[in-house]
Parts: C-alpha cells; sequence; structure tokens
C-alpha cells in the first residue's frame, strides 16, 4: 500500500487522481482550500483531508509532517494544485502574479524539499519515491493575459528536472504532466467542433490525467525520470493556419 499525498484535491484534476489512487488501494491523504468540497470527497473516498491554502509555507508543511509522522514516510507526491486567472498585463498587479507564482510553483517546491529531507534524515532507507507535477501546455504556448500562469507552468517544468537529478539519491523520480484542454466541469457543454479541434477526436478528461499519474508511479515505471508527459490529444503537434 502506498502512502500517496495531493496538492489541490477537492475538485477537477485533483479530485480525479484522488479517486484513482485510492482506487488502487492506497492510503491517501490531501489538501486543498475549498474545505466544504474538500470534506465531500474526504467522505466518499475515505481519503484524508487537510484544510489549507498552499501558499500558506507552516500549513502546507505542517499537513506533510503529520503525515510523515503518522505514515513514517510518503512514496507518492503529486503536486497539482493550481489556480489559472487570466488578467491583462497593464491591468495586473505583482500581488497578483506572486499569488499564481506561490500558490502553483512555491508550493511544488516546499513539498518536494520537504519530502527530501525527510529521505534524509530517515536514513534514505525507501527504495521506491515518485513525485509528479502537474504542469500545463501553456508552459510553451500562450494567450494574451496568461503572463503568471505561463511563468508558474515553465517554472513547474524547469524544477521538475532539477528535481529529479537532486532527489535522484533519495530514490524518488520527479516527472510531470503538461494537461491540454480538460474539461474538468461536467456541466460544460462541449460542441461537436471542440472534440473535432483535437487529434484524438475529443476534448481531455480528468480521468485522461489521473491514469498518467498512475502509470508514471508504477515501480515499472522508474526509468522514465525528469520529463514532462504532454497529454493534449495532439493539439501542440498539429499546425494551425489562420482562416481564409
Amino acid at each position: 500500500m502506498r502512502r500517496v499525498f495531493i496538492t489541490g484535491g477537492a475538485h477537477g484534476i485533483g479530485e480525479a487522481i484522488v479517486e484513482a489512487f485510492v482506487r488502487a488501494s492506497d492510503r491517501v491523504a490531501f489538501c486543498d482550500i475549498n474545505i466544504e468540497r474538500g470534506e465531500e470527497v474526504s467522505k466518499r473516498t475515505g481519503a484524508r483531508f487537510f484544510a489549507l491554502d498552499v501558499c500558506d509555507k507552516e500549513a502546507l508543511e505542517a499537513a506533510m509532517q503529520t503525515i510523515l509522522k503518522e505514515w513514517d514516510d510518503i512514496d507518492v507526491l503529486i503536486n497539482n494544485v493550481g489556480i489559472s486567472e487570466f488578467e491583462s498585463i497593464t491591468s495586473s498587479s505583482v500581488d497578483h502574479f506572486e499569488r499564481v507564482i506561490n500558490t502553483n510553483l512555491r508550493s511544488t517546491f516546499i513539498t518536494s524539499r520537504l519530502l527530501a529531507i525527510h529521505r534524509e534524515r530517515s536514513g534514505n532507507t525507501n527504495s521506491y519515491g515518485r513525485i509528479v507535477n502537474i504542469c500545463s501546455t501553456r508552459h510553451l504556448q500562450s494567450e494574451p493575459g496568461s503572463e503568471a500562469y505561463a511563468a508558474s507552468k515553465g517554472g513547474i517544468w524547469s524544477l521538475t528536472h532539477a528535481l529529479a537529478i537532486s532527489l535522484a539519491p533519495y530514490h524518488i523520480t520527479v516527472n510531470c504532466i503538461a494537461p491540454g484542454w480538460i474539461n474538468v466541469n461536467s456541466n460544460d457543454v462541449l460542441r461537436p467542433e471542440d472534440h473535432a479541434f483535437h487529434p484524438s477526436g475529443r476534448v481531455g478528461k480528468v480521468e485522461d490525467i489521473a491514469r498518467t499519474c498512475l502509470f508514471l508511479c508504477d515501480t515499472n515505471s522508474d526509468f522514465i525520470n525528469g520529463e514532462c508527459i504532454t497529454v493534449d490529444g495532439g493539439v501542440t503537434k498539429k499546425m494551425i493556419y489562420p482562416e481564409e
């Protein structure tokens, strides 16, 4: 039974990841700022819920320290939490930029660093470890007003391959997943052309990302390390020309 901690697990992709590892009979804990949704997911899945804002370093570290004390270690860390608020560069603020960076990127460093410290202090006896960071195809593609989000996701990709090298002595592989268009709201109405836009013939589902997490965390996937796996139905490989 693997010991799994997931950030931002109360909704969307994070919720699907929680459900996937619970179905795999793993011991799962997750955190989220949304208390109502977090408690509902916890009650439904049996996963342990920590209500916190990942921008609060002390609260995030305290949750992980509680898990490490009770479980002795964390085998799988999924850094999923993220916000994607876009603002015009001329009307945005430094505070907004910092909030996105702190939520998406800084939290990934905090959790990964703490797990490495624990492995070092505990004698590094666990021969299995996985960190999966949720990136985005926006680390290489942009729209107007996406500066903060793009910077945070580009940072996650760079942080991922740096961590893969630094955490190798602790038997932890580190990879990231770059989702494309993932339908996180079941109430959204998707048009036929939305699906047809994708070479795979459909818009992505949260389960697509959860399954990729499970694949990367398989014991036989240890030779995949420091990589960013794009899961976007082929869109980033598609040449797009302006309509005539």
